[in-house]
């Protein structure tokens, strides 16, 4: 969890003076700075920032995110201020496979990842998860042809914008968004599969790896983008096998990958740890 009550970010062209631009705006408002962060690219010449404070005072939040524009703009800064008193709002979608969906419910229920879950959606029927405690959140069955693909995803739209969803996981939602969803959902949409892709796309990947033999199997979670499975990568994973796993054996594993990697993903852009850069990321990982 995140030690502060607020959180900005910010990247930049490298350039003397950011660090303490900022940083003297924020104690001349109030400001006691909890977490810093800040890394320098050297391939791109760019900087990032995660400062974490709490604000003394009396000044409010409101105050301090107007008067920042003057301190970001000679510095051409792309930020964001996040008022971490409150948990987002999120989205969760699932398909057949509800391994995923049930360690993220679990970890909101222990304090784990502070949310707001706003619905479930699922292209199954709802009698698929009659042994998943849905904590008595909305269902929304959606099914899915390639007919009706466009209106589907119409619904989910008009449900992340109902439910004012800040941020929306596939925890294993097995269809692909068209490249018009995913680009509404640029940069507020986390995935997550297994690593073999792109080596073993299709059908039971698992049972591809065990058919070549792989000795490391793995999963990714990662920012969805118009190209499949090919999004910024937030976090990965990674568990070495043998000879004697059988393909089911791998399937086990895997989804223990997988659910470890998604929920850490999750965290991380929940805590505002993540920073675009380019087609990769920065993680400030704590």
């Amino acid at each position: 969890m995140s030690k502060s009550q607020y959180v900005l970010t910010l990247s930049c062209k490298n350039r003397p003076g950011i660090v303490a631009a900022v940083s003297t705006y924020l104690f001349e408002h109030g400001a006691d700075i909890r977490e810093a962060q800040q890394f320098d690219d050297s391939e791109t010449g760019k900087f990032f920032a995660r400062i974490g404070f709490d604000l003394v005072g009396g000044q409010s939040l409101a105050t301090v995110r107007e008067g920042f524009a003057a301190i970001a703009a000679p510095f051409s800064l792309v930020w964001t201020l996040n008022d971490h008193t409150t948990p987002r709002r999120v989205l969760l979608m699932v398909s057949k496979f509800d391994h995923c969906l049930a360690d993220l419910l679990y970890r909101w229920r222990i304090g784990e990842l502070v949310m707001t879950p706003t619905a479930i959606v699922s292209n199954h029927p709802i009698e698929n998860y009659a042994g998943l405690d849905l904590g008595g959140l909305p269902f929304h069955h959606l099914p899915i042809t390639k007919d009706t693909k466009m209106e589907q995803e119409g619904q989910i739209w008009a449900l992340v914008q109902e439910t004012k969803s800040e941020l929306v996981v596939l925890a294993r939602y097995m269809q692909v968004l068209s490249d018009a969803l995913a680009q509404k959902l640029n940069g507020k949409c986390i995935n997550i599969h297994h690593s073999f892709l792109p080596g073993f796309k299709g059908a039971k990947p698992y049972h591809q790896a065990h058919t070549r033999g792989v000795k490391l199997i793995g999963a990714t979670g990662h920012y969805v983008t118009a190209d499949l499975d090919e999004g910024p990568i937030i976090d990965q994973d990674v568990e070495r096998i043998t000879h004697a796993d059988t393909p089911d054996d791998l399937v086990r594993k895997g989804r223990d990958i997988e659910r470890r990697v998604l929920a850490q993903a999750v965290r991380y852009h929940l805590e505002d740890r993540v920073i675009l850069n380019g087609k990769k990321t920065v993680v400030f990982a704590s």
